[in-house]
């Protein structure tokens, strides 16, 4: 797949370098938004068409296209939007105290500039959202990190929609990260190790040798990137990205990052990477399988179904067969190199040791998570 020049969107992107880069640019932005409103507005909604604008590059584009899709994508009827009030709800949720300390130290996630009895007004309402959402599911859990998932619907939806959203969002995608205790959240850092060993092999040989485990990836996974992406752009686009696609995206999308590479390369690897090896091949070589049924990736047929439209899994497979077909680079596909068994197996003699303490290291990390958070999320 052609590697892209262009880091990031807006008047600083180097497409904008140019009167011609600039139409050809303008070009395509009016198409797209032209054929998203066309799937809004087919009876009964295009939700397919739909999963693929926001897969493609550039995503949904505005944060008002993204008032529109975003509900669509979850399958949440605006037009009943849930109440907010929290009326009461401060006094009696065990989670209050620490919902408002995390909400106090989420400063940087909004905009610069901001006025402060704005940006106080919104913290306001994120508590709200959050203590309401709880509330109302109390098989769900707190945990650090989900005030960052809130905050970024509540700028970009407003408080009523945002709930909703959140809401449903909730009990499917981030169901995982909910649970009274982390199993099945490290079930899915699980599978981080393997999706690495498929796109760079060497790369995971020197972690595992090194023994760094997967733990460094625990809040990119359970705040969506939102507690570690600056740019609120990036942060919009990825989340356009993740709820398109499957629950386990993310985990792809990390997998990822080691390369340097733009940002939307790095999207669209992602999504190659699914395609390629997607959970039901890699379930074997995660850790901790047994745990596999009552993952997020479990209620993802019944999420779809519930969707009434194509799945996201087949968007990104017939966006795969395309790239294949009008690229015909087969060489660029992200599939490990093949290598001599004999040579493979001398290797895993060599470091069957450091194996097992790398093993060891992880269990150990992660039995200590939940303090290491209190590391994670300053």
């Amino acid at each position: 797949m052609a590697s892209q020049s262009v880091q990031g969107e807006g008047p600083t992107s180097s497409r904008w370098d140019g009167g011609e880069e600039k139409a050809d640019f303008n070009a395509k932005r009016k198409k797209k938004v032209a054929e998203i409103d066309q799937a809004l507005n087919s009876d009964p909604t295009d939700v397919a068409a739909l999963r693929r604008m926001a897969i493609s590059e550039g995503g949904l584009l505005t944060d008002e296209i993204r008032q529109k899709v975003w509900p669509k994508l979850l399958n949440v009827n605006t037009n009943d939007p849930s109440p907010v009030s929290g009326e009461n709800l401060r006094q009696m949720s065990k989670d209050y105290q620490q919902v408002l300390l995390d909400v106090r130290r989420s400063l940087r996630r909004f905009p610069p500039g901001m006025p402060e009895e704005q940006r106080e007004g919104l913290q306001e309402e994120l508590i709200d959202i959050i203590l309401l959402i709880l509330e109302r599911n109390p098989q769900l859990h707190y945990y650090q990190g989900y005030h960052d998932i809130v905050v970024t619907f509540l700028l970009v939806v407003g408080e009523r929609l945002a709930t909703s959203l959140v809401e449903k969002l909730s009990t499917h995608h981030l169901r995982d990260f909910m649970d009274p205790t982390m199993d099945n959240t490290k079930h899915i850092l699980n599978y981080l190790m393997p999706i690495i060993d498929q796109v760079n092999p060497e790369l995971h040989d020197f972690m595992q040798r090194a023994e760094v485990g997967t733990i460094f990836a625990l809040s990119w996974l359970i705040t969506w990137f939102g507690h570690v992406l600056s740019d609120f752009r990036h942060v919009v686009r990825l989340y356009d990205f993740f709820l398109a696609c499957h629950p386990l995206m993310p985990i792809y999308f990390a997998a990822v990052i080691p390369q340097d590479l733009p940002y939307e390369t790095l999207i669209s690897r992602a999504g190659d990477l699914f395609v390629q090896f997607p959970p039901s091949e890699l379930a074997r070589e995660a850790a901790a399988q047994q745990q596999a049924e009552k993952t997020a990736a479990s209620t993802f047929k019944d999420f779809e179904l519930a969707s009434a439209q194509q799945r996201p899994d087949m968007v990104l497979r017939q966006r795969f067969r395309g790239l294949l077909r009008s690229e015909e680079r087969t060489k660029d596909v992200l599939t490990k190199p093949r290598t001599n068994r004999f040579v493979k197996l001398a290797v895993m003699g060599l470091t069957v040791a450091l194996g097992a303490a790398a093993l060891a290291m992880v269990k150990s990390a992660l039995e200590w998570a939940p303090k290491f958070q209190l590391q994670l999320f300053p």
